[in-house]
């Protein structure tokens, strides 16, 4: 499944690429995955959220989980304008996919 990778140009569609829940359990996946290729990253994240790394393939799957990988890129802005550019997708794609995922506004 493609998550809103659309190239014009060279360009990110600034459009909102996120449409379904599904599309946005696969972007907070891929936040999860992005997250993990860096042990400070990963490990900030999980101090945060308390969560500890064994319990990851327990929990990776769960909405509220989902829901606080994507709160936790939108709470960081270089992080998350970091995670939009290697992705090649607009910033605010996360925030919709916080939206999918029953989030509010972002704080």
């Amino acid at each position: 499944m493609r998550i809103g990778k659309q190239r014009f140009s060279g360009r990110v569609d600034k459009r909102p690429v996120i449409h379904s829940r599904e599309e946005a359990e696969a972007l907070a996946l891929r936040a999860l995955a992005f997250l993990a290729e860096d042990s400070e990253r990963i490990r900030r994240f999980l101090l945060l959220t308390g969560v500890d790394a064994s319990d990851l393939p327990r929990v990776a799957p769960e909405a509220s989980f989902l829901l606080a990988v994507l709160d936790h890129l939108a709470s960081d802005e270089p992080l998350l304008l970091e995670f939009a550019r290697k992705l090649n997708i607009a910033p605010d794609s996360v925030d919709h996919g916080r939206r999918a995922l029953g989030g509010g506004d972002p704080a």
